[in-house]
């Protein structure tokens, strides 16, 4: 028995267990806890089932770490200029830039939307602020084959793969092919990204039973954030994964949904994002808006505005905007509650890692 453990448990309880004190102060020595894959796909205890089909494409780490030297390979650019990983950046939960509020492709050109964080990607049924896209498999091909970023073909990705040694050699080892094809190259992004699991928040001790996670101020942000944003922004995933409109505008250049839809209805929404590591993902919404957290909450305490789209929980009974009732200590603990949804573990996590 060690000293520590001696020390700490002789004169509490010596009266009880007379001369084997650490028999019930220490007990048998732990067992070492068993070694975890961290390579292997699991659901957190508090999560839901996965989207993703794993069936189709089970995670391995040679499918992983091809997925991670595509993710970090400008090459798949037009240029050899704009990676996946330019637009989405570990530090920061995966999202861009925040000197790039929409994002920046090959040649510099602009893009019209900010680019969102990724994270917990295998549990979304759908994909972009405009959900244009279903299955995780997919979503890569709208960024290579986008004019305003990557701005190649997968003809021309695979031309470039299938060209190089390193390349092939990574193929066959995580899916014992010889001949490269964008399929298992969809499919090895998808490892990838579907290991982005963020699941380790304070909030996340909080919803698991700690109670002692969240400061009194945080705690009262989580009672404030329930009553008035959780409606949306539901669940652990913090997302509801509906399309609305939040009364940005009146206005609307960019129609999100509708682009998908073409349902007049669906002008002007957009998908709920979720809001982990929101702390961290700046600048706030589709378009860019705004800067901080604090200008998110200014948003509906008092600048949306009318238009036919507008989301009915933003409309009182008369027919007209009705912003939150909050006042500045109320908006301080709601904004206290939402850096509890930094994840440290999942944004340092040296898988993720460029090792090139």
């Amino acid at each position: 028995m060690n000293n520590r453990c001696r020390r700490q448990t002789v004169p509490a309880i010596l009266s009880i267990v007379g001369l084997f004190p650490w028999l019930v102060a220490c007990g048998p020595a732990e067992a070492p806890a068993p070694e975890v894959d961290p390579y292997a796909f699991a659901v957190p205890a508090h999560f839901p089932e996965p989207t993703y089909t794993l069936e189709n494409n089970p995670v391995t780490e040679a499918g992983f770490n091809l997925g991670k030297a595509l993710f970090f390979d400008a090459n798949l650019s037009r240029d050899g200029s704009v990676s996946c990983n330019n637009c989405h950046q570990q530090a920061i939960a995966f999202a861009d830039n925040p000197a790039h509020p929409t994002s920046v492709g090959v040649d510099n050109r602009l893009g019209s939307r900010n680019a969102p964080a990724l994270n917990n990607l295998a549990f979304f049924p759908e994909f972009f602020w405009d959900g244009g896209v279903n299955h995780l498999d997919f979503v890569p091909i709208n960024a290579i084959e986008s004019p305003v970023e990557m701005d190649a073909t997968l003809v021309e990705v695979v031309e470039y793969l299938s060209n190089s040694e390193r390349y092939r050699t990574l193929f066959q080892e995580a899916f014992g092919i010889t001949e490269i094809t964008s399929p298992y190259m969809l499919y090895a992004l998808s490892q990838f990204t579907v290991m982005m699991i963020s699941a380790k928040s304070p909030y996340d001790e909080y919803v698991l039973g700690n109670t002692e996670a969240l400061t009194p101020q945080e705690a009262r942000g989580a009672v404030l954030f329930e009553e008035n944003c959780s409606s949306c922004h539901a669940g652990v995933l913090q997302t509801d994964f509906s399309y609305r409109n939040n009364g940005l505008d009146d206005e609307f250049p960019d129609a999100g949904r509708a682009n998908i839809t073409e349902h007049p209805d669906d002008v002007g929404k957009f998908r709920v994002p979720s809001l982990r590591n929101v702390a961290l993902t700046a600048p706030y919404m589709h378009n860019a808006r705004f800067s901080s957290l604090e200008e998110v909450l200014d948003h509906y305490t008092r600048g949306m505005v009318y238009s036919a789209t507008l989301d009915e929980a933003f409309i009182n009974t008369r027919g007209q905007v009705k912003p939150m009732a909050l006042s500045i200590e109320e908006r301080e603990d709601i904004i206290a509650f939402l850096h509890t949804l930094t994840d440290r573990a999942f944004i340092s996590n040296p898988i993720f890692r460029n090792n090139d």
